[in-house]
């Protein structure tokens, strides 16, 4: 078992587009012996493909109001307990001249999907940071309508991560009511028609949810050919359908990300705030299954407890430079360095070198 379960990584690595979504699903089933494996050969191939550097996204909440029901997050619109916000765009673009002044390449605009931010004040918004500050702007904004992400690429923009949550079709009508995934690859399909890096991810732990289904997660995202990658597991919030379920496994979360490294050599993965929420040393433990990515929180205090997706959230209490310390320290812990720069994806600065050279 154990030399066919070697072998099988042996292919996958070989041909990563070529994996057939059962061959990631046994992937996925690791047992004990064979994730240490797993997460070590896809630690191998981070570090072949895209470096040693540990890449910053400084995230900015900037509203917490949203129009879906999704019954994972509690920022549904029908959570009347939650206490809203929106930050003004001077806050914002204050947060992000924060980030500047830190070091951080990349500043994430993140939301619930809030219309009050129309399309002429985001753009405008994204426009003074790109012509400002010296870093790249990826939106988190939910669905938007194609001329709003036109506006947005067209006003400077560099990327848009717009997870797809889960690609079990049926699993995903029931937990987003309104919606399909239909609707959600078809608005990643427009990202990339209009130029942006593109990300996705998916929530591990749902109920319902299988390793069947999460191999097509991967398969999904490999076949998309995204730039990066956000997957995290489940933390149930009180407030919402999903109040009672467990927590999402922390060694099947890992799976899926070094699953996803194998399938998906360039990506750049984030180890997520919500395996750090689940253990303490989740990010390290993702960061050795060959994530690439952390997300220091830049949105103000005053406001950053109320960004609640879920409760428990880590580093709720840090102020910005505190936390990149704390941060930069368990990089370097693992014998990792900090990125530089805006970490684009390696495709697309290839892309531009091949388009000027």
């Amino acid at each position: 078992m154990s030399r066919s379960f070697d072998r099988l990584l042996e292919k996958v690595v070989a041909e990563p587009g070529k994996a057939h979504y059962r061959s990631v699903q046994r992937l996925l089933e690791a047992g004990p012996g064979e994730e240490a494996r797993l997460c070590a050969t896809a630690d191998r191939i981070r570090a072949g493909q895209v470096g040693d550097a540990v890449h910053l996204r400084g995230i900015i909440e900037l509203s917490n109001h949203c129009r879906a029901e999704c019954h994972y997050c509690g920022l549904r619109a029908s959570n009347a307990d939650l206490v809203r916000y929106r930050m003004t765009p001077e806050e914002i673009l204050e947060s992000a001249r924060l980030g500047a002044v830190l070091g951080v390449g990349t500043v994430v605009l993140q939301s619930g999907e809030d219309s009050w931010y129309d399309r002429s004040t985001l753009a405008d918004l994204i426009t003074r940071i790109v012509t400002e500050l010296p870093v790249a702007v990826t939106l988190s904004l939910g669905e938007r309508s194609y001329d709003d992400l036109q506006a947005f690429r067209q006003a400077g923009a560099d990327r848009y991560l717009l997870k797809h949550e889960t690609a079990d079709p049926r699993l995903h009508r029931r937990l987003r009511p309104g919606r399909t995934l239909e609707r959600r690859v078809r608005q990643l399909r427009w990202l990339r028609s209009l130029g942006y890096q593109v990300g996705s991810g998916c929530i591990v732990g749902l109920p319902g949810q299988t390793c069947d289904s999460l191999a097509h997660d991967v398969v999904l995202m490999r076949d998309l050919d995204v730039d990066m990658v956000g997957i995290g597991p489940l933390v149930p919030h009180p407030a919402t359908p999903l109040g009672e379920a467990p927590p999402g496994p922390v060694g099947l979360t890992l799976r899926v990300i070094a699953t996803t490294r194998l399938c998906l050599p360039q990506a750049h993965i984030a180890a997520t705030t919500a395996l750090a929420t689940l253990h303490p040393h989740g990010r390290e433990l993702a960061l050795q299954a060959g994530a690439n990515v952390v997300m220091p929180n830049l949105t103000p205090l005053r406001y950053r407890r109320r960004y609640e997706i879920y409760p428990g959230k880590v580093c709720l209490d840090e102020l910005p430079g505190h936390c990149l310390t704390c941060l930069k320290g368990r990089i370097e812990g693992l014998g990792r360095v900090v990125g530089r720069g805006r970490g684009d994806s390696p495709k697309w600065s290839r892309e531009v070198g091949e388009s000027v050279g």
